[in-house]
């Protein structure tokens, strides 16, 4: 099993969804988070005075899959959020050692 944490622009989050659920995955948690890389934030005007905004919002998710999905929920991810300029957001994958579903207490790939 595997964690996939995507950090994409918020505006993209919609069409992320679309595409996971076009590939029959399903679950996943979503944050409001505020961050930056090589886009160092950017400038913006408010009645005429510039100003820095050193960290531009995103949004995170995250999703369990199984190991089988890994590659589909990869690719739906990338095309979903991809628009071709600076910041789309990265993807990270972590092994994932263990699951439990509270309700009934499901462990492993049975819990997702």
């Amino acid at each position: 099993m595997k964690m996939i944490t995507a950090i994409i622009k918020p505006f993209k989050l919609d069409d992320v969804r679309d595409a996971l659920t076009e590939k029959g995955i399903a679950g996943m948690t979503i944050e409001e988070v505020k961050g930056f890389g090589r886009q160092k934030g950017h400038t913006e005007l408010y009645r005429g005075a510039e100003y820095v905004i050193d960290f531009v919002p995103k949004i995170k998710l995250q999703l369990a899959v199984k190991d089988q999905q890994l590659d589909d929920a990869l690719n739906a991810i990338s095309r979903a959020a991809n628009t071709g300029k600076i910041g789309d957001g990265k993807i990270f994958v972590t092994e994932l050692e263990q699951v439990v579903r509270i309700r009934t207490g499901e462990q492993g790939v049975d819990a997702l």
